[in-house]
């Protein structure tokens, strides 16, 4: 689990340094894409929070006489509290709570952004954080990674995986030690080495050669 009801969205602490005022929405999606693309091939449950497969931002501006998280009042007018993650899922572009409920206004007012992040809009869109969470949980189905074992990667294992620092390597084994397919994520702030494989799913665009910065890509074995 990424998000949940009581932390800001993940887009935002992905996005956001300590000097910022606002988070920086295209890095911080980006890097939520990735830890959402590792995230789901890991062993075990997967948990999503609501609003996540859109890709939502924290509502970081809303204003102070709609605020109703008790945190507001308590911490004197200091703290915001959670309302920011709790504004409503957008559904369809337009309408006066997009789609959420049938009629009127919601109880927090969802950003002008939240229309481009409905599913209306993503729906079949290739490359939109929908569609990636729709093959995501396809392939994870499919190849079935919520039961199989975690292999860390080091260097030198047989997996032609070039050792570079910022890159974290597994692999994701089934019970009679086959290889289902391996798990990179590039955690530095440059390309590195992309490793040998097919690839099955990426958090964003990849070359041949080359691995993006906050990427994260599922490759299946070429055969031996």
């Amino acid at each position: 689990r990424l998000g949940r009801s009581d932390a800001t969205r993940v887009v935002d602490t992905e996005g956001i340094g300590p000097d910022d005022e606002q988070p920086d929405a295209e890095l911080g999606l980006r890097r939520a894409r990735a830890a959402t693309t590792l995230m789901l091939a890991l062993p075990g449950s997967a948990y999503l929070y609501q609003g996540e497969e859109l890709g939502l931002p924290d509502a970081t501006e809303l204003p102070t006489h709609v605020l109703q998280d008790p945190t507001w009042e308590l911490s004197g007018h200091e703290r915001r509290g959670r309302d920011g993650c709790r504004v409503p899922v957008p559904w369809e572009s337009t309408g006066p709570s997009l789609g959420f409920g049938p009629e009127g206004e919601p109880w927090l007012p969802q950003p002008s952004a939240y229309a481009d992040l409905a599913p209306a809009r993503q729906r079949g869109v290739e490359g939109s954080t929908l569609e990636l969470y729709r093959t995501l949980l396809r392939l994870r189905r499919e190849l079935d990674l919520g039961t199989r074992s975690l292999a860390w990667i080091e260097d030198g294992d047989d997996h032609g995986v070039e050792h570079v620092d910022g890159l974290l390597s597994f692999a994701l084994v089934a019970s009679g030690g086959d290889v289902v397919a391996t798990v990179h994520t590039n955690v530095s702030s440059v390309p590195v080495p992309r490793p040998p494989g097919e690839l099955l799913v990426s958090s964003g665009e990849v070359a041949d050669d080359h691995l993006p910065a906050d990427t994260t890509v599922w490759l299946r074995p070429h055969p031996a």
